[in-house]
């Protein structure tokens, strides 16, 4: 079972003490970053920021601060960056992708048996307009499978999509992929309730949770197990970032050969 999570860090320009609490809070084997830090001296901030957070970086580059942090429960099998699409007057927008491997231990007629897990995880930040959103989702997909299928591991993207369900970025990558979020929502309907607001599950802004932007999504072969936030002071959260994060818990499915 491997736990990611994903989180938009605005560049750390907040609070890094909470934000590195919230990040130990998550307890991620992968963790995705969003607008990392992009300036003079983004390799070393983002070195020191996985260094406070028992974390290392994995992959990510420079254009469009998406990143991919791990911690020592998994091994790093392939870490990199890739550009999109660039469209004219807009922001250049990337992914980062790490593949790595855990070691988990299962139970084999009454036998403790170790067994090693691939995943591909990528980290994404869609762009605000609409048109650039869904033409850059169309082409992260088959980078972020062709990089799981040539590592014999599961694909799982996780990002700010920058848009709300239903919209057309969550229905496209809905038709391939589970939201974790309503996985445990649909199986466990207490999960993510807040009233009648229809905030439920809300990351933005953290301050006062208005709408879902950011999510993780389990490619084919893969359960959700768990799906939830981070257990911390909410001033931490509100003083860390303007997004929230979330993290899950995905597991390869054992009829998937695992």
């Amino acid at each position: 079972m491997l736990r990611v999570a994903t989180y938009n860090v605005r560049g750390l320009k907040d609070d890094r003490r909470a934000l590195v609490r919230v990040i130990r809070a998550l307890r991620p084997d992968v963790l995705c970053l969003q607008e990392a830090p992009r300036l003079p001296g983004w390799r070393r901030e983002r070195r020191a920021l996985a260094r406070a957070a028992g974390l290392s970086v994995a992959a990510g580059g420079r254009v469009g601060g998406t990143a991919v942090l791990i911690s020592p429960a998994v091994r790093l099998l392939r870490g990199y960056g890739h550009r999109l699409r660039w469209f004219p007057g807009l922001e250049w927008r990337s992914v980062a992708l790490a593949v790595v491997e855990k070691v988990v231990e299962k139970v084999v007629e009454k036998t403790v048996e170790k067994d090693r897990e691939r995943y591909a995880v990528c980290s994404a930040h869609l762009d605000l307009v609409a048109g650039a959103r869904l033409r850059h989702a169309a082409q992260i997909m088959p980078i972020l499978e062709r990089a799981a299928r040539q590592s014999g591991a599961a694909p799982v993207l996780a990002g700010d999509l920058n848009e709300v369900p239903g919209s057309p970025v969550w229905r496209l990558l809905s038709g391939r992929y589970t939201d974790c979020f309503t996985a445990v929502r649909d199986a466990e309907p207490r999960i993510g309730t807040d009233g009648e607001d229809g905030r439920a599950g809300a990351t933005f802004p953290a301050r006062d949770p208005r709408v879902r932007i950011d999510a993780i999504f389990a490619g084919p072969g893969l359960t959700v197990v768990s799906y939830g936030g981070a257990d911390v002071r909410p001033g931490d959260l509100s003083a860390a970032s303007d997004h929230l994060p979330v993290v899950a818990e995905i597991a390869v499915t054992p009829s998937a050969g695992a």
